[in-house]
């Protein structure tokens, strides 16, 4: 079964209620992969692996400056699953140390 694709109109939320993360949202859209922050995308990265490093990099200098900072990954029907969190994961991330291929609901 085909995965359903995340398109350029669909909203990735800056911030989920009841979480207070600064977060980086790592999600496909056709075969490639980009992060959205702070109302800006960024990309494309050609596998997911790529896109979340550069994420987790990028979340982990913000937790560095203080910031409760989180990478999370939209799942195919929509929903972000929290991926990295700074202060709690490893960093740097080892080969898929990063929780993508189990990341926890938010929900």
């Amino acid at each position: 079964m085909p995965r359903p694709q995340l398109h350029n109109d669909t909203l990735a939320p800056a911030v989920v209620p009841g979480h207070p993360h600064t977060r980086y949202i790592v999600v496909r859209q056709d075969d490639v992969w980009f992060i959205k922050f702070d109302g800006d995308e960024y990309g494309p990265y050609k596998t997911e692996g790529d896109a979340m490093l550069f994420a987790i990099d990028a979340a982990h200098n913000l937790g560095e400056l203080g910031e409760d900072a989180q990478v999370l990954l939209m799942d195919e029907n929509g929903n972000p699953l929290a991926a990295w969190t700074h202060g709690k994961d490893p960093y740097p991330p080892g080969a898929l140390a990063f929780r993508s291929a189990n990341p926890e609901p938010l929900c």
